[in-house]
């Protein structure tokens, strides 16, 4: 890995995302959202700190520790990411993912800041996100994904919330293009949203 020769505690967004196994774009990503503080160079380069590429790694992980791996799939799978701090709402989803007809990958996050290291760690087809959490909540995480040059403008993303979409507009409302479900989900409506999107990728992959 190149070395930055005036300070070894210093690093580069491309030596970041060497040593956290990402592309330059997701650490890019993760620095404009907050997940890796950093600071621009006069000359306007990004650096950031080592101890805190460090920690975001030691956390990464944790996160992936055998317990949790997945065993690697050979046959067509949609990653799917949800993003939402109530564990009985998890495991709600997780149970009714389970029972779908089609093979999806079930991946968790429990705020906006947790959300966008795991997008730029497993690549999800679809996000599926709360609004309302604690410290980097969802509106600030689907801005993050929709800014231009994010890399991630095309990521299919599905809102559940409870609030209204008059709650929704003063608090800034959604970015175009993302669907949002209200609380409490039409499950059965959310499942065939899902599938239509699997099946397209698939028709789409066929082609390619």
């Amino acid at each position: 890995m190149r070395k930055i020769s005036a300070n070894d505690d210093v690093m580069t967004t491309r030596e970041a995302g060497e040593i956290l196994g990402v592309a330059v774009r997701t650490v890019q990503l993760w620095v404009e959202a907050g997940v890796l503080p950093a600071w621009r160079t006069a000359g306007g380069h990004r650096r950031i700190a080592r101890s805190a590429v460090e920690k975001l790694m030691a956390e990464r992980q944790k996160d992936l520790s055998p317990a949790s791996a997945i065993p690697a799939i050979t046959h067509p799978v949609l990653k799917l990411l949800l993003v939402e701090d109530d564990p009985l709402l998890l495991r709600l989803f997780s149970g009714v993912v389970a029972a779908w007809n089609f093979p999806v990958e079930l991946h968790t996050a429990t705020n906006g800041f947790d959300g966008l290291v795991r997008i730029g760690e497993m690549r999800p087809d679809i996000v599926v996100t709360d609004l309302v959490m604690p410290g980097m909540d969802g509106f600030e995480m689907l801005r993050a994904l929709k800014k231009p040059g994010s890399g991630f403008s095309s990521l299919k993303l599905l809102v559940i919330s409870a609030l209204s979409t008059d709650e929704i507009s003063v608090r800034g409302g959604l970015p175009d293009g993302v669907t949002c479900f209200q609380k409490p989900v039409n499950y059965a409506k959310l499942e065939t949203l899902v599938h239509k999107y699997f099946t397209d990728r698939l028709q789409r992959s066929a082609i390619a």
